[in-house]
């Protein structure tokens, strides 16, 4: 079992980078952002510093404030579909979780839950879903609606559609492969259940034609910091990304998602609490503030005010880099980033022009570079103050980043008794102390009906 006093680690996939002006960083090298090669090495150097998860992003669509030109400036033109790329690197990794995104309203539980009960397979017990609701009329436009469905109506789709989910992985029983060649008896129909869901958003009949996952579930991600969010966070995540400006926020974060679990009568250790930071090592801290300020002067100032009203959800090209943020009104997008803006821009007095270039940076994340003494007291006085359970790196350029914390914060930590040595487990659930879920209908028999289509 893993040792509860050691923090988790997860690095987040980008294509060159966190930092918009990674990809133009002169120790970054040219990369084609869909060369498997490259990803390969990054979810290899991750596993050889033994982290837990290599997390991949995902949109269906294109940034949605207008701006072409300014999102040009950027590597958003091209991402691989996160599931097929973690299922190729399932091939050339052993131990290292691999989540994937996935949208729940724009797809559907059957197929969802077949993609990554087929991911847990090929990853023999690795894979994870990051649950996102989708915040950007981008993506609507492709889907066939001129805007998004609205907030909480997404959240009320997504409560379904993981619950049905789950209970589609749980359509077959363990040990429901039998391949009884004497008896001609490859699985047991006694074992294999139909759902015959009928909801508000789905209708499922089931069962689900993969077998059970390995981990019995993929482990559940969720990054949703509304109020609505925080309820689907508290119900049914396994791990919960967070935004944290910093220690404070990050632990009142903690204390209320643990709070809530407990309420929904989950054990509060089985939820784990991981912020979103972005870490950057230097031998010394005249050369960290440098790379600060150079990685930055790599951004356009239009790209930065059009990210700024991107998160926001707001058009804001009609101000002046040196007006203050207006009231502005309430969004269909994502609430907590856009409230971790707001709250940055008054309690600092920031214009405009500076709240830009501090959210293009870290999107309302904690943004640090220091030495490795430095980021590794860091990550510690985070976690010792009960902010984490352990963090997610976000590399502002790859990748170099990544390679910098596998080889000099991470032996600190290793040495401080922070980190683990060695994978203790097969499966990311056992990685990360989560426990096997009890399959559904074996614990609820009258849950469902038998399939009918041998009944």
């Amino acid at each position: 079992m893993p040792d509860p006093n050691q923090m988790i680690l997860a690095t987040f996939i980008h294509n060159s980078g966190a930092h918009p002006g990674g990809w133009r960083w002169p120790g970054a090298p040219a990369v084609d952002q869909h060369d498997f090669a490259h990803f390969a090495h990054l979810a290899q150097t991750a596993e050889r510093g033994k982290m837990h998860c290599y997390f991949s992003g995902d949109s269906q669509g294109f940034p949605s404030i207008s701006g072409k030109d300014a999102f040009a400036a950027t590597d958003y033109a091209g991402k691989l579909e996160p599931t097929t790329l973690l299922a190729a690197l399932a091939v050339v990794t052993k131990h290292i979780g691999l989540i994937a995104t996935a949208s729940t309203t724009y797809n559907e539980p059957y197929a969802i839950a077949r993609r990554f009960a087929s991911l847990d397979h090929i990853s023999k017990g690795r894979a994870g879903w990051n649950v996102v609701t989708s915040a950007s009329d981008g993506e609507a436009r492709n889907f066939g609606r001129d805007l998004n469905m609205d907030h909480d109506a997404r959240y009320a789709r997504a409560e379904e559609f993981v619950d049905v989910a789950r209970n589609l992985w749980d359509s077959w029983e363990d040990g429901a492969i039998l391949r009884d060649r004497d008896a001609a008896r490859y699985f047991d129909p006694a074992k294999v259940h139909e759902l015959g869901h009928k909801g508000e958003h789905f209708t499922v009949a089931g069962p689900l034609n993969v077998a059970r996952p390995p981990q019995g579930h993929p482990i559940i991600v969720q990054a949703g910091g509304s109020g609505p969010g925080r309820a689907l966070a508290a119900r049914t995540a396994d791990m919960i990304f967070t935004a944290a400006s910093s220690v404070e926020v990050a632990k009142e974060f903690r204390d209320d998602m643990r709070a809530r679990a407990a309420a929904f009568g989950r054990n509060p250790d089985h939820v784990k609490i991981i912020p979103s930071v972005q870490l950057m090592v230097r031998a010394s801290e005249a050369e960290a503030r440098r790379a600060d300020e150079e990685l930055l002067d790599l951004v356009p100032e239009a790209l930065a005010l059009r990210t700024l009203s991107l998160q926001l959800g707001v058009d804001l090209s009609h101000l002046s880099v040196n007006d203050r943020l207006p009231d502005l009104p309430e969004t269909n997008g994502g609430k907590w980033v856009q409230q971790s803006i707001i709250r940055m821009a008054r309690e600092e007095d920031l214009p405009i022009g500076l709240l830009a270039r501090r959210v293009v940076v870290s999107r309302a994340s904690f943004s640090y570079t220091g030495t490795p003494e430095q980021v590794a007291d860091l990550c510690e006085n985070w976690f010792r103050a009960g902010a984490a359970d352990g963090f997610s790196l976000s590399p502002n350029y790859q990748p170099g980043v990544l390679e910098d914390f596998v080889d000099q914060v991470i032996p600190i930590l290793q040495k401080r008794g922070l980190f683990r040595a060695e994978y203790e487990g097969d499966t990311l659930r056992e990685n990360l102390g989560l426990p096997r879920p009890e399959n559904a209908f074996v614990a609820n028999p009258a849950l469902g009906c038998e399939p009918r289509m041998w009944a």
